[in-house]
């Protein structure tokens, strides 16, 4: 059996790349998600230096955002926010704790609920970070009302897909 090939060679001169819209599968350049964890990764990596001179991490600046909003909260409440496991952020706030920038108590009515709030050094970097918020926000080139909207379209997204995670494993697997 001959098994032949056809070549054909088109004229694409008149074609417009458009390739920064079409959604093509396979290539690690064309996932949406690729584009998310390299976005992320810049954006940590800009935070790090700058979080670096008030001596916190990047997930500890997060958490420490959400004792700064909250005065004080569980733990469960602050993985919940982070949308991590409890014992994940344990390892986390010890370590805000051992620098002197967090407390934990037991809860006055519930001796089981551990509550986490900023000491007053804790307090005494929220100044320092508002900075750095406002720096990173510079760096994107984003006016507020972008901001807003990509803010807005990645907390959706992210929704979507908690959402969706259980029932396309089962539908995939």
């Amino acid at each position: 059996m001959q098994v032949s090939t056809l070549s054909t060679v088109s004229d694409t001169s008149n074609v417009t790349d458009n390739s920064a819209d079409e959604v093509r599968p396979g290539g690690l350049d064309d996932q949406l998600c690729f584009a998310m964890y390299s976005a992320m990764n810049t954006m940590t990596r800009f935070y790090r230096p700058l979080l670096a001179d008030i001596d916190l991490t990047y997930p500890q600046y997060l958490v420490m955002l959400i004792l700064w909003e909250q005065n004080e909260t569980s733990v469960s409440d602050i993985a919940a926010r982070l949308d991590l496991a409890p014992h994940a952020v344990s390892p986390i706030i010890d370590r805000l704790e051992s620098r002197g920038v967090a407390a934990r108590s037991r809860d006055a009515k519930d001796g089981r609920v551990v509550r986490i709030s900023s000491t007053e050094l804790g307090d005494s970097l929220r100044s320092r970070a508002l900075s750095i918020q406002d720096a990173a926000r510079c760096r994107t080139e984003l006016d507020d009302s972008e901001v807003a909207l990509l803010r807005t379209q990645l907390l959706a997204l992210a929704d979507r897909m908690s959402g969706h995670t259980q029932a396309t494993a089962a539908h995939i697997g």
